[in-house]
């Protein structure tokens, strides 16, 4: 429980950081022969703060959780 926790925080601060995560996609766009022309697109998947503050929040309760029951 505790090390899940300890992801769980993680990712709560690295969500709340970054905002999301980025990507590059690259895309052909024409093929005339042997000539290909590519396009590199950068597409965002947003992660919402509220989601990044439940997982931070259910990230330190598994912890305090984890501590209490070796105590």
């Amino acid at each position: 429980m505790k090390g899940l926790g300890i992801v769980l925080i993680v990712l709560g601060i690295l969500g709340f950081l970054f905002g999301g995560i980025v990507f590059s996609r690259q895309e052909t766009v024409a093929e005339i022969g042997p000539i290909e022309i590519q396009a590199t697109e950068k597409e965002r998947i947003p992660i919402a703060p509220i989601a990044s503050g439940a997982a931070l929040v259910a990230g330190i309760a598994l912890v305090l959780a984890g501590s209490r029951k070796r105590g």
